[in-house]
């Protein structure tokens, strides 16, 4: 009976370990093949059968990028907005998340329903009466008519994470900060603060590539060159009669890499912070 038992779960392992491997290879096969793109000649991309290395390696596709298109303009574009639309979601989430986690109000539910409302209520639904009132105030072409939408947009989900990392952090800790005479600032800012580290870091990793990614609102609001994020950016490479798909595959292998690089280092914090808002409510 024991045996058959191992047997069954020897299959069951077996069974997961060949779909994540599969699963994997659907995910690393596009991304390699953006990468061996991106670094093929111009001239060699599109050649039947394609060739699976780049051969030789060029950097044209690279260059072009940054000197035809502009494209450092647009990554220096979305690092301000991106940043920027972060900075203040960590900030006001931080302090919304702890009222509706440690405070004693009233109407927290109706709060986190509204909250939760907002979170999945479609941009495009809203994008006419944004952009009427982005050029009533004469912000459109300007950093903030993407900031201030940002942060409106994706408020609510920085909440709902930090208030469950918030719920899971012991009130004894905050209590002994009291008793040792410490202020109620102090105490969150060096007793709540640093217990909610992973928490912070997931949302601001969530908010950072949501703004990173954003395509409606930044097409709509920025028409100008000067202020284009990358995904617009990328959409207005080439022209009526010719696609450059060797510079679109290398700039979007550049768009990628700070995703890349934050999730790598605050991988175990990332995981963690989910972890925690997945299971505190």
């Amino acid at each position: 009976m024991r045996n058959r038992k191992r047997v069954g779960w020897h299959r069951y392992i077996n069974g997961v370990t060949i779909a994540t491997l599969i699963t994997a290879l659907f995910i690393l096969l596009p991304l390699y093949w953006l990468i061996a793109t991106s670094f093929k000649n111009p001239n060699a991309i599109g050649n039947s059968p394609p060739s699976l290395t780049p051969n030789p390696v060029s950097g044209a596709n690279y260059s072009n990028a940054f000197v035809g298109y502009d494209f450092g303009i647009y990554f220096r574009n979305s690092l301000i907005v991106c940043i920027a639309a972060t900075a203040l979601v960590l900030i006001l989430g931080t302090l919304a998340g702890y009222a509706l986690g440690r405070l004693p109000m009233r109407g927290k539910f109706t709060t986190l329903v509204i909250l939760l409302m907002i979170s999945v209520f479609p941009e495009v639904a809203v994008i006419a009466p944004l952009y009427l009132l982005m050029r009533n105030l004469h912000w459109l072409d300007s950093y903030q008519a993407l900031i201030v939408p940002y942060t409106a947009f994706f408020l609510p989900f920085a909440i709902w994470i930090l208030r469950n990392y918030f719920l899971g952090i012991p009130k004894e800790m905050e209590e002994t900060g009291r008793i040792d005479g410490a202020s109620p600032l102090r105490t969150v800012w060096t007793i709540v603060l640093p217990q909610a580290l992973p928490g912070l870091f997931t949302a601001g990793i969530f908010t950072f590539t949501a703004c990173w990614t954003e395509f409606l609102m930044a097409l709509t609001f920025n028409s100008s060159n000067n202020f284009r994020t990358i995904p617009v950016g990328i959409a207005e490479f080439g022209g009526n009669f010719q696609v450059p798909y060797g510079t679109i595959f290398a700039a979007s292998v550049v768009a990628v890499v700070p995703i890349g690089i934050l999730v790598f280092i605050f991988r175990k914090f990332v995981i963690s912070g989910l972890t925690s808002g997945a299971v505190k409510g």
